[in-house]
């Protein structure tokens, strides 16, 4: 079962750029540090783009935040990546000559709907400039050789 990774690789994009405003921001450059292709990166720019998060200009690899990082959420990040998409999904391929397939599925919408408005506020309460301050701290701890 595939899952979805543009949430974190959202993040990752913006904390690049953020942390990084003088270095390469090309695409490619990002591509690399997610271990991704350009072409994936630029497709999660534009809907960042589009969700206001981000400027960029086509030909220049200079993106930048719309707005300081404490002023963006998880959940802004979320929206601009993944629309309306649930974080949970149900079975919608059980049997439907079984009782219990279809009958759990239905019992699990109402605890999923309940999992995903908790998990957004818990998102709207978590800024882009949380995770960097995280992401300094760890490196901090970090002994290099």
């Amino acid at each position: 079962m595939k899952y979805s990774t543009k949430l974190s690789n959202a993040i990752h994009i913006m904390i690049f750029i953020a942390i990084n405003p003088n270095s390469d921001l090309s695409s490619s450059a990002i591509a690399t540090s997610i271990h991704t292709n350009p072409g994936f990166v630029r497709q999660i720019m534009m809907k960042l783009r589009k969700a206001g998060l981000m400027v960029s200009v086509t030909g220049h690899a200079k993106p930048s935040l719309t707005k300081d990082a404490a002023l963006i959420t998880l959940f802004d990040i979320y929206k601009a990546v993944e629309g309306d998409k649930p974080l949970l999904h149900l079975d919608t391929h059980t049997n439907p000559d079984c009782g219990v397939g279809v009958n759990i599925q239905l019992a699990l919408r109402d605890y999923y709907n309940e999992i995903q408005k908790t998990a957004e506020e818990k998102m709207k309460e978590i800024s882009l400039q949380d995770i960097i301050d995280s992401y300094h701290a760890r490196i901090k701890h970090i002994d290099i050789y």
